[in-house]
């Protein structure tokens, strides 16, 4: 019998190739392959001197990235937000990830999704946090609406917002020991329940 996942309707093997792919994909975030000439974004940051901040930068499946240092992020981003060719002014999503288990250090990034309301551009910078010291400044000076994302990542991934004003649990108690969405929180919890493993009435 194959071994069909049902939601997505693969099977065994084409989930192991899409799973291979993915990392394979991901293993070559390193490479550096935007040059300043075809990154507006990568021109004005190395422009402003912040080139020696830029760890990577690369476009992948049409979506340019640029992966960088985390002490100078505010100072960065702003530089985004106020070049007159660029503008990223809206700052649509801000979130973590844990790269634990993916051979990669750091082990966290805070990723910065950004539009451009002038040029209709999007871009994604990365900043890497490491697990020994898991902190970065906040951005919510260069975009207020950065504030709640913050808070959130602080929440689920443990990751620290310097100098934010008000940075606390914002979906876990405030007695919640720990950060549920870092790859090594235990799952815990109770089974679900389906007709094979339902008790039976009465016990």
């Amino acid at each position: 019998m194959v071994d069909v996942d049902v939601r997505l309707g693969l099977s065994g093997s084409d989930l192991a190739i899409r799973d291979r792919t993915f990392k394979a994909d991901l293993a070559r975030r390193g490479e550096s392959n935007l040059t300043a000439d075809e990154s507006p974004e990568v021109k004005a940051l190395v422009d402003a001197g912040y080139g020696a901040e830029i760890v990577a930068s690369k476009r992948f499946r049409g979506q340019d990235f640029i992966t960088v240092k985390k002490e100078r992020i505010v100072g960065l981003l702003t530089v985004l937000r106020d070049h007159a060719s660029l503008e990223y002014k809206l700052v649509s999503d801000i979130l973590g990830v844990d790269l634990l288990g993916f051979e990669t250090e750091p082990r966290f990034e805070v990723v910065y999704s950004l539009y451009s309301l002038k040029t209709y551009r999007r871009i994604v910078v990365k900043a890497q946090v490491g697990e020994d010291d898991p902190t970065i400044d906040t951005t919510s000076g260069v975009w207020p609406a950065a504030e709640w994302p913050e808070r959130e990542i602080y929440d689920m991934l443990g990751i620290t917002f310097n100098h934010h004003a008000d940075l606390r649990r914002i979906l876990m108690p405030d007695d919640w020991v720990g950060h549920p969405l870092r790859k090594d929180f235990p799952l815990g919890g109770e089974e679900v329940e389906f007709s094979h493993n339902v008790r039976e009435q009465g016990k």
